[in-house]
């Protein structure tokens, strides 16, 4: 077997990558970067430039997968024009496998994996939600989404299956929202943002890794939550965080106005609320390493379960 991958040396990418090393599936990347092109005997790098529409061709050579996880980082102040980068990273990256695989003589069936967001779902208290919802939520980010997925969704018309997985909040000590709690914490300033009470659906990167192999192994398609079974309130992440690092909390909660002034816009993300299932996959077979908060959090912080710990890279824009 072997996969291309967007998104390769990202923060989900690399350990995407690391367990496709430890299957023995050849990997091949896409970069915007050439000084990142390597090729080794399992893992080709490969030009492109989504902006422009260009993509070496050769990247497709004995793929029988595609995992896309390309796009600009959320977590930057949303200026106008970061908005802008938001969007259209996306959009470009989609568009231009798009082009290139419509122009290709397929002889197999290609499965195509892309990475979504919940984010696509209303902020709620109360809800909790399945794949099944048609609600978007009314936020930046529900609209980025929304025209993401229905670009993914082009990808039906080729010879191909299509999978969407919207990943929540990545859990890794290297990249991702984490290490910036973590250090918080570390520094006696931790403290839940708003009520706290909003509900933070999250999952440990070895599992999401393990969940896109996962689709492709068991020829899955549709839509599937990228989520561990277990949501919990942002206070609860707080708590847990501040118990494995072993740090007192004592600052009272952090208001919205607060962090809107100093992150604008962006802070929508700490207090917006999506408890998310993670039913149809586990029905598709799918078994959770990291099922509660506290293992997840024991695992990357105090290296107590005896497994492997991939290294990870904080997500980079395409690459």
């Amino acid at each position: 077997m072997k996969v291309l991958i967007t998104g390769a040396t990202g923060l989900i990418g690399t350990a995407i990558t690391d367990l496709c090393f430890e299957k023995g599936i050849s990997v091949n990347y896409l970069t915007t970067d050439k000084s990142k092109i390597k090729n080794e005997t399992n893992y080709r790098g490969f030009y492109w430039e989504p902006k422009a529409n260009k993509i070496d061709l050769n990247c497709f050579e004995g793929v029988t997968a595609i995992i896309n996880l390309a796009g600009a980082s959320i977590a930057k102040r949303w200026t106008k024009s970061y908005k802008n980068e938001i969007l259209s990273s996306r959009v470009d990256s989609v568009n231009t496998l798009y082009n290139a695989l419509k122009n290709l003589d397929l002889e197999e069936s290609i499965s195509f994996i892309s990475a979504s967001a919940i984010g696509i779902y209303p902020n709620s208290l109360p809800n909790f939600y399945t794949e099944e919802e048609t609600e978007i939520d009314t936020s930046f980010l529900g609209d980025v989404t929304e025209i993401w997925e229905k670009e993914i969704d082009k990808f039906r018309s080729l010879k191909c299956s299509v999978t969407k997985i919207r990943v929540g909040l990545v859990l890794s000590s290297k990249g991702g929202a984490l290490p910036n709690m973590a250090n918080a914490v570390r520094r006696y300033i931790g403290a839940s943002f708003g009520s706290g009470r909003q509900w933070q659906s999250w999952i440990h990167v070895n599992d999401l890794a393990r969940m896109f192999l996962y689709v492709i192994e068991n020829r899955l398609s549709g839509v599937y939550n990228g989520v561990a079974p277990n949501p919990v309130t942002n206070t609860k992440m707080v708590k847990e965080l501040a118990k494995v690092l072993n740090r007192p909390l004592f600052l009272p909660n952090i208001p919205q106005f607060v962090m809107k002034f100093i992150l604008g816009e962006m802070s929508y993300l700490l207090f917006v609320s999506q408890r998310v299932s993670s039913k149809k996959i586990e029905k598709k077979g799918f078994n959770f390493k990291y099922n509660n908060i506290c293992r997840a959090l024991e695992n990357i912080y105090l290296k107590e379960v005896n497994e492997d710990n991939p290294d990870d890279v904080l997500a980079k824009e395409y690459v």
